[in-house]
């Protein structure tokens, strides 16, 4: 009788392979995924940058730390009121986003730093920690 097909043997031998491959590509993939979130939060910053000189282009200067970061998309209704305000406002999405942890950015200005300041407080949410928890500052991305 001539039967085609894998042995027992086989099947754990491939089961035994495949689980060594994944025991040395994990931890490298689930390492990455923090690296990736700081990136991405410098971009964000970034882009809240270039918006916020934008607001600043058309009135004159940057939102107040009361008006926020909302200002960019939602003309201010306290303190000094844009006059030329853009309609539709200064990001594509027409929203502010989360930092890549979920949490809000924080903004001042005038900033301790310069002008302005945004800070994400990374992975912990609180201000200031070590590695991945440590804080992402506008005046320290490269």
């Amino acid at each position: 009788m001539d039967e085609k097909g894998f042995t027992l043997i086989e099947l754990m031998v491939v089961i035994v392979i495949l689980g060594i491959l994944a025991a040395i590509i994990a931890p490298r993939i689930v390492g990455r995924t923090d690296e990736a979130k700081v990136t991405e939060a410098k971009v964000q910053m970034k882009n809240l940058e270039t918006a916020l000189k934008l607001y600043k282009l058309d009135n004159g200067s940057y939102p107040s730390t009361e008006q926020g970061l909302e200002a960019l998309v939602k003309r201010p209704e306290t303190g000094t009121v844009p006059k030329n305000w853009r309609e539709g406002g200064y990001l594509e999405k027409k929203k502010i986003p989360a930092d890549p942890w979920g949490n809000p950015y924080v903004y001042a200005s005038p900033g301790v730093s310069g002008d302005y300041d945004i800070v994400s407080y990374g992975s912990d949410g609180v201000r200031g920690g070590d590695g991945f928890a440590k804080d992402v500052e506008s005046w320290n991305i490269e």
